[in-house]
């Protein structure tokens, strides 16, 4: 998926360490199937109208409901197309973590994280996530601090300004980074590409009418502002 997993667990036993190599076939097929990177790739191959969706694994159909959910939910501002390219990605990544945490949780752990490309999914806790400062490299932003959690960041530190204003096609240049907090991954990163593609304002009104989320922003200028519950997160 162009990025890198990690894997923190507290509690390791000969059933999760079996698990975590069954994770790690999971991710790969996951690549196999949803990869952008990947020419072979069946979204790539769907988008292409090589494939049908019928002839794609069942998931696709799921991921691209998922995907159809989450652009009524933000007034299509998250958006599974890239362009005229097929890009369910927005979505993909956190599901994929999400989805590790799952298997892990089955295999008996109650205490973990899986991180994919910074976007977190922690089991138990608590657990210290370091927020990356988007204008200082090699620096903090911000420490969020919670029992099974999730946080997720968008921004332009590591892929330059990679995500587009649905409406307009130009990239969103409103934020430096953007991070949310949820509960559960998967909706939690969707969210946080549409609301930093909506930029601060419209962006920072709709996470603070959602109570399932906080949101924490960094701006071009390096000015910080965040929603009214992010504070109980905020560590030093």
């Amino acid at each position: 998926m162009g990025t890198v997993f990690s894997f923190a667990v507290r509690d390791p036993s000969p059933a999760v360490g079996a698990a975590l190599r069954q994770v790690v076939e999971r991710l790969h097929r996951i690549d196999e199937v949803f990869s952008t990177y990947r020419p072979d790739s069946q979204i790539e191959r769907l988008g292409r109208g090589e494939l049908t969706l019928a002839q794609c694994d069942p998931e696709v159909g799921e991921v691209l409901e998922r995907c159809r959910e989450t652009a009524a939910e933000t007034g299509g501002w998250f958006n599974a197309r890239a362009g005229t390219l097929l890009d369910p990605s927005g979505w993909v990544k956190g599901w994929a973590v999400e989805e590790a945490s799952r298997m892990l949780q089955a295999a008996g752990s109650t205490a973990h994280s899986v991180s994919g490309g910074g976007d977190v999914q922690t089991c138990g806790g608590p657990w210290r996530i370091g927020i990356a400062h988007p204008l200082r490299p090699g620096t903090l932003a911000a420490v969020l601090t919670d029992h099974d959690f999730a946080v997720a960041t968008s921004g332009t530190a590591e892929r330059g300004p990679h995500i587009l204003d649905p409406h307009t096609g130009r990239p969103a240049d409103g934020f430096a980074s953007l991070t949310l907090t949820g509960r559960r991954l998967a909706r939690t990163d969707a969210w946080a590409t549409a609301v930093f593609a909506m930029g601060p304002e419209r962006g920072l009104a709709w996470a603070e009418a959602r109570p399932e989320v906080e949101a924490f922003a960094v701006l071009p200028d390096g000015r910080t502002l965040g929603t009214t519950g992010i504070g109980r997160y905020l560590t030093a």
